[in-house]
């Protein structure tokens, strides 16, 4: 099985991984706007277990690795922050300290919805969001909850 270290960032993403059946180990770094991140997840063999800090604009890529068979956990930022043991850090240690944490069994998950618990609440949020559904004529209350 293959296991990645990832250190998110919106352009880019700085990778290490270990595939624990040949022992071999790598580091990449993937520009998203040249496609690298599609073009190398894609060549992976399922399942692949890639760990990540939580962080914001990151759902594109979550999709795109779930779509793919991979695996991805999503970690609590501030308790991967905790156990580094160096306070210096840079992309690569970033991506180093998570693949350790999840190779040790100590990477910090988060539950984050399915796709289709983010489909489900995406479809249940619009209709709330369309309007009013009062009546011409009818009075309005600033909160309907309170009646």
């Amino acid at each position: 099985m293959m296991i990645i270290g990832c250190d998110f960032h919106p352009s880019w993403q700085q990778i290490v991984w270990l595939d624990t059946e040949t022992g071999e180990t790598g580091e990449h770094k993937l520009v998203h706007a040249e496609g690298e991140a599609q073009r190398l997840y894609g060549q992976l063999s399922a399942p692949v277990l890639i760990g990540m800090e939580a962080t914001g604009n990151s759902q594109w890529f979550i999709e795109l690795v779930e779509d793919l068979g991979h695996e991805i956990w999503i970690g609590d930022a501030a308790q991967i922050r905790a156990s580094y043991v160096r306070k210096q850090k840079t992309d690569k240690r970033d991506a180093v300290h998570i693949l350790k944490l999840l190779v040790e069994g100590r990477f910090p998950r988060l539950w984050a919805p399915d796709r289709e618990q983010r489909d489900f609440a995406a479809a249940g949020a619009a209709p709330a969001q369309a309007g009013n559904d009062s009546q011409p004529g009818e009075k309005r209350t600033a909160t309907p909850f309170l009646e």
